[in-house]
């Protein structure tokens, strides 16, 4: 039996976490496929309703890195 794996949204600011997560294409290193990334000029102006709107939509769960 396969398991399915939980699908995640990452809030990436764009000069922090986005930077680490682009920069792990360029190392040519991977994450998981269940995590999207979404690139945000800050995430300090990242509003509630986008993160209930992501669990609206189907996410098991939501990332907020900065």
């Amino acid at each position: 039996m396969s398991q399915i794996e939980p699908q995640i949204l990452a809030f990436c600011c764009h000069y922090c976490a986005y930077a680490a997560a682009d920069l792990t294409g360029s190392m040519r290193l991977q994450y998981p496929t269940n995590v999207k990334i979404m690139r945000l000029p800050c995430t300090g102006k990242l509003d509630v309703l986008y993160v209930l709107r992501a669990f609206e939509r189907g996410a098991d769960g939501v990332l907020v890195a900065g």
